[in-house]
């Protein structure tokens, strides 16, 4: 990429670049934003498809599965022991917009300070903006919606708290300013579960090759915090437009002792890790054999604590969406499905023409159908 590329619009620098390694199946991740109609309760044939719909959310609280989902014009859970039985447990709506808010796209569930919280995009067109509802029960009791205080109060989608280095913080997709011109990830100090403290900082813009190859808008959404068990902080992310197969994940690595808030501490995979696409994912990563477009993830983390992140060595379990193979590429032909995936050591990540040390090695991640 030519230096020219490297700078953010604005003087804020350009998104990051990123990696080389080597590995075995992996697939891409599923972009979202649009209701989903008619297919909350269907099953696709794949034995390890479950819902159908967009935007999985799972946690385990206990022995407990819990997932969230956007549906019948709010929000609904399920509980079931297995991560499998979700696709059968009866769903429990927790939250009807009642107040006319507009879309609910993508609820995120976590549980933190004794509550379940669960945090979500509303709005029509310009106006989405995150919303946080929490009770002291997963599938009842919910409190009503209060806004996510964010800075700059810009439109905001696929928001996730978690806790890192001692401090809360918030991660989430939104616009530079008022238009949609592309979706960036920001991340944001926070002082309680629904107030930020300080200024939003940009950490990734989609602006390599790969993550351009469907846009207008260019889109960096659906973040997914984890440590790996270096104890670095990832943020795995869905680049590309959830409305075409070209649909992927992708991941960013803080630097060891770097600074969440400052963009060139971030390092890129040099092309997607997870996705349906050859040409699109990093070199030694393969795309998928039987999903088109997977994306927009969940790593079912115990209580969604990233602290809780799974060890290296044994595969851990995931939950994407995705479209089947041999079926047109569609919203309404999204479904979610289980997987799994595992931290692959030395991995390489590699960028050019900006500050900072040009490589950066350690764990990345290989995504399974």
């Amino acid at each position: 990429m030519s230096p020219s590329r490297r700078w953010l619009a604005a003087l804020v620098p350009f998104s990051l670049v990123a990696a080389l390694a080597v590995g075995e199946v992996a697939a891409p991740a599923g972009h979202a934003h649009a209701a989903v109609t008619g297919t909350d309760d269907t099953f696709s044939v794949r034995g390890r498809t479950t819902l159908g719909g967009a935007d999985p959310s799972v946690i385990k609280v206990g022995e407990l599965y819990v997932a969230a989902k956007s549906v019948d014009g709010g929000i609904a859970v399920r509980t079931a022991t297995t991560l499998e039985g979700i696709a059968a447990a009866p769903k429990r709506q927790v939250w009807n917009d009642t107040g006319g808010l507009g879309e609910v796209w993508a609820p995120e569930i976590v549980h933190h300070d004794g509550q379940y919280r669960i945090y979500f995009a509303a709005g029509t067109g310009a106006a989405h903006r995150m919303y946080h509802i929490s009770s002291s029960r997963p599938d009842t009791g919910y409190s009503p919606a209060t806004k996510v205080a964010l800075p700059d109060d810009k439109w905001a989608i696929d928001g996730v708290p978690f806790t890192f280095g001692g401090q809360r913080w918030f991660v989430w997709s939104g616009w530079a300013g008022d238009t949609n011109v592309e979706q960036n990830l920001y991340i944001a100090r926070m002082s309680s579960p629904t107030a930020a403290t300080g200024g939003r900082h940009i950490i990734s813009q989609p602006r390599e090759p790969w993550e351009r190859v469907v846009g207008n808008p260019f889109i960096n959404e659906a973040p997914q915090p984890v440590v790996d068990p270096d104890g670095r902080l990832h943020i795995a992310y869905s680049a590309n437009g959830s409305w075409s197969s070209d649909y992927c994940i992708a991941d960013l690595r803080l630097r060891a002792g770097g600074d969440p808030t400052y963009v060139w501490d971030w390092y890129k995979s040099n092309g997607c890790l997870f996705g349906s696409r050859a040409s699109t994912m990093m070199e030694g990563w393969h795309p998928t054999l039987y999903v088109d477009g997977p994306g927009h993830h969940t790593f079912v983390l115990p209580r969604g604590d990233v602290a809780a992140g799974p060890p290296a060595g044994p595969r851990f379990p995931t939950m994407f969406h995705a479209v089947q193979k041999g079926t047109p590429y569609s919203w309404a032909n999204r479904y979610w499905y289980t997987g799994t995936a595992v931290w692959w050591g030395s991995t390489t990540y590699r960028r050019a023409n900006v500050p900072g040390s040009p490589t950066d090695v350690g764990f990345g991640l290989k995504f399974f159908e």
